[in-house]
């Protein structure tokens, strides 16, 4: 109730935009990934880990891309990981 009062009816749909628009861009991956992590949790996100991995594969940019989705991850983290290794 509290939060009814003090949030805007628009605070969800603009973060959850802003979640959907996150790009790698010239960030290093740890940066992008941090952001995910802080926008899905700002936009009330659950984590479905399929649903995130893919968020976040879309988001890299392609050269990274290329060299990654060749890989099958049951984890974020691995991915994160092997993402970090290529970006190198």
């Amino acid at each position: 109730m509290i939060r009814r009062s003090f949030v805007p009816n628009h605070y969800y749909r603009d973060v959850y935009m802003k979640l959907q628009g996150l790009t790698h861009g010239y960030k290093i991956v740890d940066e992008y990934h941090k952001e995910i992590e802080i926008t899905m949790i700002w936009a009330n996100v659950v984590k479905d880990i399929e649903a995130t991995m893919t968020r976040f594969l879309n988001g890299l940019n392609k050269n990274i891309v290329n060299g990654v989705e060749l890989q099958r991850y049951i984890e974020l983290k691995d991915m994160v990981h092997m993402t970090t290794k290529v970006e190198r």
